[in-house]
C-alpha cells in the first residue's frame, strides 16, 4: 500500500492530532494529505512535523467547515451536554470550558468561511454569552488577528451571541409548519428522519432525507402550514398519477426508448411522492392521537394573549383531558407559569397539584427548574411584548384584527431582535458590544444561540432573508431543539443541581 495516497479530513482536536501522529510513526501509505476543518495551531503542526520523519506529508490545509450546515441560513454545532449551556452557575467548570472552547471554534470557522471579521455583541443578562463573545473577540482581534484580516470593512458583519434562556417559550410550543412539525413530532437529525419501528411505514421509507438542497418539493413547502401542506402533497400525488398514467401508453419503440431514458427521474419522483405521503400520514396520526389541535390552541393563547382567568380555566381543562399526554400537560403548565410568573401564584400551585395527581415520567418540579433558569429576572428581551409600549400596541392591533390561523399567532423573540437589527434599534444597554462597536447597519449578521436553536426561529430567519431587508442573517446554535429535547435538558439540569447539593 506504500504507493497509495491517504487523505484525511478531520477536526482539530488533541485526540485527532495524536491519531495522525500514530499514522506517521508507522506509515502504511506512500503519501499523506491532511485537511483540517478549522484553525490548526502551531503546536499541533509542530507535532505532526516531528512525527513525519520520512517526509510523507505532502500537504496540510485548512478548510473552514467546523459546523453542520442544515439549510442555507441555519447551522448547528450539535454539542453533547447541551444542558450545561443553561446553567446559572458553573457546577462543572471542566466540561463548561470545553463547551465554550468548542463554541468559539465553531463560530470562528463560520466567519473564516465567510471571510469576515465581525463586530461582536452579546446578551447582557447572560454570563455564558458574554464569555463566549469575549473569547471570540480575543481570538479574532488578538490571537489570530492576521488570519481574520480580510482587508474589508470591519463593520460589514455582526456576531450576536444570545442565550436560549431569553426565550424558553419557543422550544416549548407545538409547531405547524412542515420542517418544524417533523422535528417536533417525529424527529429530524442532520436532515434525516428515522421512521424505524413505526408500523404504518413501508420498509423502503424507514429512514428518509429532508433536505432543501436535494428535494425541490421540500424546499418549496418546508415553511408551509399543515393545511396548505396537505393540499400541496395531494396536488403532487395527482400530478404524479397523471404522469404515470401517460407513461402506460407506450405505442412505439420511440415511446419505450423515451420511457427508459426518463425512468431514473420517474423512479426518483415516485420515491419522493411516497416519502412525503408517508410523513404526512404519520403527522396526521400523531396530531389526532394527541389531540394537538386543541392543545396547541391553548398553547398559542398562553404565548400570545393575556387574560389569566381564561388561561387558567383552559389549562385546567386540558389537564382534565385523559387524551392529553404527559409531555403536553407539562408543557402547558410551564407556559402558564412563564406567562404569569409574577401574578397569582395560588393558581399555579393548583395547576401543579393537578399535574402531580397523575403518574408521569416527567417530574412536576421541572416547572420550578424552568422558572429558576429561564424566569423573568434571567431574561433580557421583551418575551411577551408587555414591557415596551410599542410592543403592547402591536399586540393589541393584532388581536383587534384577528389572526387567520390561530396556530400561527406566535412569533419567536428572535423575529423582534432581527427586526430591531435591520432598523438599527438594538439597545446597547441590552446587547453591549465587545471591543470595537459597529458603525452603521451590518450587511450580514450571525446570531448564535447558546443552548440551541429551533426550526421556528430558522423559518423566521429565512423569511427575513427572502424579504430582502438588506441584512442577511445566519442562525446557529449549540444544538437544534424541540420540546422533548428541551425538557430533557431541564431534566439533566435538575439532576445536576440535586447532585451538587450538600446532603
Amino acid at each position: 500500500m506504500k504507493h497509495l495516497k491517504a487523505v484525511f479530513f478531520v477536526r482539530v482536536t488533541a485526540e485527532n492530532i495524536h491519531l495522525l501522529k500514530r499514522h506517521l510513526a508507522s506509515p502504511r501509505f506512500g503519501e499523506f494529505h491532511f485537511f483540517f476543518s478549522n484553525i490548526l495551531k502551531t503546536t499541533h503542526l509542530q507535532i505532526l512535523a516531528d512525527a513525519d520523519e520520512q517526509q510523507m506529508v505532502k500537504q496540510v490545509q485548512e478548510f473552514f467547515g467546523d459546523y453542520h450546515a442544515l439549510d442555507p441560513y441555519h447551522f448547528t454545532l450539535d454539542l453533547p451536554q447541551n444542558h450545561l449551556c443553561m446553567m446559572t452557575s458553573v457546577l462543572e467548570p471542566v466540561n463548561m470550558g470545553k463547551i465554550m472552547d468548542r463554541v468559539v471554534e465553531g463560530i470562528a470557522s463560520v466567519f473564516l468561511a465567510m471571510k469576515k471579521r465581525p463586530a461582536i455583541r452579546h446578551q447582557r443578562t447572560s454570563d455564558i454569552a458574554r464569555r463566549i463573545a469575549q473569547d471570540c473577540s480575543k481570538l479574532m482581534y488578538e490571537q489570530e488577528s492576521q488570519l481574520f484580516d480580510f482587508r474589508r470593512s470591519e463593520n460589514a458583519a455582526l456576531l450576536l451571541v444570545m442565550d436560549r434562556r431569553d426565550d424558553p417559550v419557543t422550544p416549548l410550543l407545538n409547531q405547524w409548519t412542515y420542517q418544524a412539525m417533523v422535528h417536533e413530532l417525529i424527529g429530524l437529525k442532520h436532515n434525516r428522519v428515522d421512521l424505524r419501528g413505526r408500523t404504518r411505514v413501508p420498509k423502503d421509507q424507514q429512514e428518509v432525507v429532508l433536505s432543501s438542497e436535494q428535494d425541490p418539493f421540500f424546499k418549496a413547502n418546508m415553511f408551509e402550514n399543515f393545511g396548505d401542506l396537505g393540499m400541496n402533497i395531494k396536488k403532487m400525488v395527482d400530478d404524479f398519477q397523471q404522469r404515470a398514467k401517460s407513461n402506460q401508453n407506450l405505442q412505439s419503440i420511440e415511446d419505450m426508448a423515451r420511457f427508459v431514458e426518463n425512468y431514473p427521474e420517474y423512479r426518483k419522483l415516485s420515491g419522493n411522492v411516497s416519502k412525503h405521503v408517508t410523513l404526512m400520514s404519520e403527522l396526521s396520526q400523531i396530531v389526532d392521537e394527541r389531540q394537538l389541535m386543541s392543545v396547541s390552541q391553548t398553547e398559542q393563547e398562553l404565548a400570545c394573549n393575556s387574560g389569566q382567568a381564561a388561561a387558567f380555566e383552559a389549562v385546567m381543562g386540558q389537564l382534565d383531558n385523559r387524551m392529553v399526554t404527559d409531555l403536553d400537560r407539562l408543557r402547558l403548565v410551564m407556559l402558564y407559569s412563564l406567562r404569569y410568573e409574577r401574578d397569582n401564584s395560588r393558581q399555579r400551585e393548583q395547576l401543579m397539584t393537578k399535574l402531580a395527581s397523575k403518574p408521569s415520567k416527567f417530574k412536576p418540579g421541572l416547572v420550578y427548574t424552568l422558572l429558576r433558569h429561564c424566569g423573568m429576572e434571567k431574561r433580557t428581551g421583551d418575551l411577551f411584548g408587555n414591557r415596551d409600549i410599542f410592543n403592547r400596541a402591536q399586540n393589541m392591533a393584532r388581536r383587534l384584527k384577528g389572526v387567520d390561523n390561530v396556530y400561527a399567532q406566535h412569533q419567536p423573540l428572535l423575529s423582534q431582535i432581527i427586526e430591531n437589527i435591520t432598523k438599527g434599534r438594538v439597545k446597547d444597554v441590552e446587547y453591549p458590544f465587545v471591543g470595537k462597536p459597529l458603525v452603521g447597519r451590518p450587511s450580514e449578521v450571525v446570531v448564535f444561540v447558546v443552548g440551541g436553536t429551533t426550526y421556528e426561529e430558522a423559518r423566521a430567519v429565512a423569511l427575513n432573508n427572502a424579504a430582502n431587508t438588506g441584512v442577511r442573517v445566519l442562525l446557529g446554535g449549540t444544538t437544534v431543539l424541540n420540546s422533548a429535547s428541551f425538557l430533557t435538558d431541564l431534566e439533566e439540569l435538575h439532576a445536576l443541581e440535586r447532585s451538587s447539593q450538600p446532603h
